[in-house]
């Protein structure tokens, strides 16, 4: 099964970017980056029935360091993931 994970930037910072994540605009949950420390924090979650929280987390947080190293810390507006 496939999944799709749409992440929308909420806020940007130099110390700190926060992105929506979720499989549709209508079910999204939010995560931090702290970018001095390398470290994220789950504020709130997707609650998808169909696929786990921690998936969800995982392929958000995945994407984000990707884009940390392939973009050098410029982050997008919008950003997906297919699973």
């Amino acid at each position: 099964m496939a999944a799709y994970v749409k992440m929308i930037k909420k806020y940007d910072d130099e110390k700190t970017v926060i992105y929506q994540f979720g499989p549709d605009e209508n079910q999204m949950g939010e995560i931090e980056f702290d970018k001095k420390r390398k470290k994220f924090k789950i504020l709130k979650q997707v609650n998808d029935i169909r696929i786990s929280n921690q998936a969800y987390e995982r392929w958000a947080s995945q994407q984000i360091i990707k884009i940390m190293y392939r973009n050098n810390g410029e982050f997008p507006d919008v950003t997906s993931v297919e699973k």
